[in-house]
């Protein structure tokens, strides 16, 4: 600061001098302020994920996140934090091959190709054959009840719907498989309401005009088809689609969570109240709803 003695005159350049010194102050401080904004818009901020400092300023990106290139960009390389806690898997299959399905089992009218190197799902029957022309496709495996479910997902074709199934058997604890229940083709009803119990994420909902209006994941819990969970789905439209897209189910205690590349979609904690006791294992599967075209790959189960 600029001082002058008690009674003296100021002169007008001493004041000049000053006023200038004021406004260059402050013209730094607005400049360090940009600076500091830019930074928060482009690069991660610590303690936060790319997702968070990039994707949500992206004003493309009200409609789905992952529809602008910026929040795509970092949604895809977001850091994998969850996977660094080591796991005892279960079960791998990149499903890149015929031979890597030759113990899945089909049910309904569907056809498995590999034009990319992954599986590629898609069903045989007309869109005007409804329900019947859904299909499913089921893993083998058996898994216990605290397990965790990755797989990689690309939508090929829309409109349609994904599903994945898990924690499947008989309703009286039998194998999925058993030929003493009820034959399944496909349609929906013979799943929800059927011999069978599972739980099945709902997904990449294109099907109706209310689903492509507001995208969700749906959590829902049978015998009974009972929406017990709802979350946001940011998987973009076939179009904007750049994956693979890192889908993972976990169960842990009867808490079950869906995440779309580490992005928590919904998170539900099954205390028995709705639809009978926690489900406590079983088979899993992907499910289609036709026309949807779409490929998986690197399918993985661990132990929680």
């Amino acid at each position: 600061m600029l001082g002058f003695a008690r009674g003296s005159a100021v002169p007008a350049c001493a004041v000049l001098a000053h006023a200038v010194l004021v406004c260059a102050a402050l013209m730094h401080a607005v400049l360090v302020c940009a600076a500091l904004m830019h930074a928060a818009l482009t690069h991660t901020v610590p303690g936060r994920s790319r997702t968070q400092s990039q994707g949500t300023w992206c004003w493309a990106a009200r409609r789905s996140p992952l529809s602008c290139p910026l929040a795509r960009r970092a949604f895809r390389t977001a850091p994998n934090r969850s996977r660094k806690a080591p796991m005892d898997t279960l079960y791998t299959n990149p499903l890149a091959t015929p031979q890597d399905l030759v113990a899945f089992r089909m049910e309904g009218d569907g056809v498995m190709s590999f034009p990319q190197g992954r599986l590629r799902l898609e069903s045989l029957r007309p869109l005007s054959d409804g329900q019947a022309a859904n299909v499913v496709l089921w893993c083998p495996e058996d898994f216990p009840e605290d397990v965790r479910v990755e797989w990689d997902f690309w939508p090929v074709r829309e409109p349609g719907l994904a599903i994945m199934f898990f924690h499947a058997r008989g309703r009286s604890g039998e194998d999925l498989f058993d030929p003493a229940l009820a034959p399944r083709s496909g349609p929906y009803e013979q799943y929800h309401h059927g011999d069978i119990d599972a739980y099945h994420v709902s997904y990449f909902r294109r099907m109706w005009p209310q689903e492509r209006a507001l995208h969700t994941c749906n959590l829902r819990k049978s015998h009974g088809f009972h929406l017990v969970a709802q979350g946001p789905d940011p998987l973009p439209g076939v179009m904007d689609a750049d994956g693979p897209y890192a889908m993972r189910i976990d169960v842990k205690g009867g808490v079950v969570t869906f995440s779309i590349n580490d992005l928590v979609s919904f998170r539900w904690r099954d205390e028995g109240v709705i639809g009978g006791p926690a489900l406590a294992g079983g088979k899993i599967g992907f499910r289609q709803m036709a026309p949807l075209i779409g490929e998986y790959a690197n399918l993985r189960v661990s132990r929680h």
